[in-house]
């Protein structure tokens, strides 16, 4: 088996009906993009749906931040349009000046406020950001900015003290994941936002609501319907996928990134090979 052929077997490409992605936040230093290319190289789908927060217009705003591997996101995305995947975009709270542009289209990708997907068992799945019902959002700017400066600054603490633990020889810790859990207003904060997001699906007459924002990426189905939340590419560097019979997965791609021994350089190094042939 040569290197190319050796390569690819260890990269199989895996083909979903639909990969959905949020909170990406790119522009920012927290943002995964590395971790998101090496993901986009594996994963392909027919319908990939950005769900919100992908170019974060608040931290841009502050400071410009991009380097190659966000611009690289970005091509990468535009890369699947082309090839003949359909890309929806369905802007958030951090990237919502792309709601001036709601009902457009530019570099193949629909840019759409909320979308009725339609799963493959024929389920009906209502996707949106989310951040309209987030009551601080919604009424209190300034506090939904100071949420975020806190949010980044809990980052922050986090790479030291993650650096700290890898030497000692632990795990991953997540901060913000650890307070969700344990602290009761944001326990109670992220269940009242999921049942107004589940609400509001059953008013649509949906069968479920696929959404992001709170970056936590979960499945259940508490609130009588579906509930699929997508994630982060901060932290946790998740995204969901449909399967072609209708079913939903959580990929937990930071938790899959220790699996594999052949980095995302040899695997471009190999593709570009195979055309050069």
């Amino acid at each position: 088996m040569n290197a190319v052929t050796e390569t690819r077997s260890k990269h199989a490409q895996k083909h979903f009906r639909s990969l959905f992605l949020s909170d990406i936040h790119l522009g920012t230093k927290g943002c995964q993009a590395d971790l998101l290319l090496d993901f986009l190289r594996i994963h392909d789908a027919e319908t990939v749906y950005l769900v919100g927060d992908i170019v974060d217009g608040w931290r841009l705003k502050k400071g410009w931040h991009w380097p190659q591997s966000h611009n690289d996101v970005v091509q990468k995305l535009l890369r699947k349009a082309r090839k003949g995947a359909t890309l929806v975009y369905v802007p958030g709270n951090h990237d919502e000046f792309l709601r001036n542009y709601l009902g457009t289209h530019f570099g193949g990708v629909e840019v759409i406020e909320r979308k009725m997907h339609i799963a493959a068992d024929g389920r009906r799945f209502l996707v949106i950001h989310g951040d309209q019902f987030d009551v601080v959002v919604r009424h209190a700017r300034w506090l939904a900015y100071f949420r975020d400066w806190a949010y980044v600054s809990a980052l922050l603490v986090n790479t030291w003290v993650n650096r700290a633990r890898r030497k000692l020889g632990f795990p991953y810790w997540s901060l913000s994941a650890w307070a969700k859990f344990k602290v009761k207003n944001a326990v109670n904060f992220i269940g009242a936002f999921e049942e107004a997001l589940c609400n509001e699906a059953k008013r649509c007459q949906a069968d479920g609501i696929i959404c992001g924002h709170i970056h936590h990426a979960t499945m259940h189905t508490d609130f009588g319907i579906d509930y699929i939340n997508t994630g982060d590419w901060v932290e946790s560097c998740t995204a969901i996928a449909e399967h072609h019979d209708g079913r939903f997965e959580i990929i937990r791609w930071a938790d899959k990134a220790g699996e594999r021994s052949v980095g995302p350089m040899v695997v471009d190094s190999a593709e570009n090979a195979v055309k050069a042939a």
